[in-house]
């Protein structure tokens, strides 16, 4: 009890906006790299051995990675009832699409290697491609679209609405701000995938690796550059104009707010958050040298350091917002006016000090069991494994 008095409300909203970006900036740097591993597969290996040696890289973490993901969905169901609410509808074809890529992962793992027969090893080759690039794609996709605002209205019941029909929605989803956010995800996952390869092969997987992770890399950088730039001069920021008790209801049409003005002020009133893009400008240009050069662990820290400050760079710059409205400005969710209550966020948080330390912990241990390289020998000592 006295605990609970301690976590005043609006401290406990703070802190679950942070543990969600933790969450997702995990997944993006663990399973991040599976993702990229993926897309890179047609392309890092020209013989089945060399592919297989590829996946056997990430075939024993990739379910370990992507329980991140399951924890970001699960916090934003507990945690921010309002967000899951509007965001799980209105980016419900880009969902569907993830999942539906993301299921092939599974699929090709286990069924590659269950017949010898080269057109059904390629077949299920491409699936992985499509199980990792897609995704990739997808998630930068749906960020640019939150930094632009996402056309839903709450009626009076708090009940979210979306007007349009299948084909506005889809092509609405699939503009020109997003795409090029898209390729900054898909670029900087493939560079993260490549400084994995880097690390956990040799000879011309980790060449070719080294190669195509460079180019995308140096893509990485520009796009994210261009993107922030058009962020600056090209898209309205999001302004709350009234006084919103930070410890107050979670009802988001208490608040009212103004779809004007540029987010590049929260520069301004914060200044301390710029070393966000610097972190992700920074980190991507020393993995890209990192790869030209042939390092291999510090490669792949940069890399994390890279995508730690392009996620952190978006959440920061919106801070407070979580999914601004651009068809109802004062429809847009907040830190201060879309979580769960007060007991709920202080019950989340004790289990989350409980069982995060203990994933943590074990996940380092199953990174250490497997640390090493993966070779052509090793793949080809037992042709009928399972990768």
């Amino acid at each position: 009890m006295i605990l609970y008095e301690l976590f005043s409300f609006d401290f406990l909203r703070v802190v679950w906006w942070i543990l969600l970006g933790v969450l997702l900036i995990g997944f993006a740097l663990t399973d991040g790299f599976d993702m990229g591993v993926g897309a890179l597969l047609p392309f890092v290996g020209k013989t089945d051995s060399e592919r297989r040696v590829a996946i056997n890289t990430i075939g024993p973490v990739w379910e370990g990675n992507q329980v991140w993901f399951i924890l970001g969905g699960g916090a934003i169901f507990a945690a921010w009832p309002p967000l899951y609410a509007v965001s799980f509808s209105g980016f419900y074809l880009a969902m569907f699409l993830v999942l539906a890529a993301l299921i092939l992962r599974p699929v090709g793992f286990k069924y590659r290697s269950k017949r010898e027969s080269a057109a059904w090893r390629n077949g299920w080759d491409w699936a992985l491609f499509v199980g990792g690039a897609v995704p990739a794609l997808v998630f930068g996709v749906a960020v640019g679209n939150v930094l632009q605002g996402v056309p839903f209205e709450l009626n009076d019941m708090l009940m979210p609405l979306y007007p349009g029909n299948f084909i506005m929605k889809l092509l609405g989803l699939l503009n020109p701000y997003a795409l090029l956010a898209g390729v900054v995800s898909l670029s900087m996952l493939l560079m993260h995938g490549a400084a994995w390869l880097t690390l956990k092969t040799e000879g011309p997987v980790q060449e070719r690796a080294r190669a195509i992770g460079s180019v995308a890399g140096m893509v990485a950088f520009i796009t994210y550059i261009l993107a922030g730039i058009w962020l600056a001069f090209g898209i309205k920021g999001y302004q709350i104009t009234s006084v919103v008790p930070a410890d107050g209801p979670s009802n988001p049409l208490f608040s009212t707010v103004e779809h004007s003005g540029s987010w590049m002020q929260a520069y301004a009133d914060r200044p301390w958050i710029a070393i966000a893009p610097i972190l992700g400008l920074a980190g991507i240009a020393l993995a890209t040298m990192g790869l030209r050069a042939g390092r291999e662990v510090s490669t792949l820290l940069w890399s994390k350091l890279g995508i730690f400050g392009v996620i952190s760079s978006v959440g920061l710059t919106m801070f407070p917002f979580i999914l601004p409205s651009s068809k109802q400005p004062d429809a847009s969710l907040t830190v201060w006016d879309s979580s769960s209550s007060h007991q709920t966020l202080f019950v989340m948080l004790v289990c989350a000090l409980i069982f995060m330390p203990i994933i943590l912990a074990y996940t380092a241990w199953v990174y250490k069991v497997l640390w090493g390289k993966v070779t052509v020998e090793d793949v080809e000592r037992d042709s009928h494994s399972v990768y």
